[in-house]
């Protein structure tokens, strides 16, 4: 028999972006509940959304700050990003 997945919900919204080459706007989307993060090794996925140049230039950075709506600013470390898509995927703790 085939293992269910619990599907995380999905926590959409515009923040802050703080790396080495970019500090604005972005719209992000967190898979599970930012606010259940404690300090250790338990990380969120998600994607921010921008400009292609912009999400390009996260990625290139490798990691930065993501400040949600909420005012919570948690580290990032970026995961992928496709050459010409205004979509980069990252990694998220506290």
């Amino acid at each position: 028999m085939a293992r269910v997945r619990k599907q995380l919900p999905a926590h959409l919204g515009a923040g802050q972006l703080r790396c080495r080459g970019y500090k604005g706007s972005v719209d992000y989307e967190i898979l599970g509940e930012p606010s259940s993060l404690r300090p250790g090794p338990a990380r969120l996925r998600g994607s921010l959304m921008a400009a292609p140049e912009v999400a390009e230039q996260a990625f290139r950075d490798g990691d930065g700050e993501l400040t949600l709506e909420t005012g919570e600013t948690f580290r990032i470390t970026m995961l992928g990003h496709s050459a010409g898509s205004g979509v980069a995927y990252f990694e998220m703790r506290v």
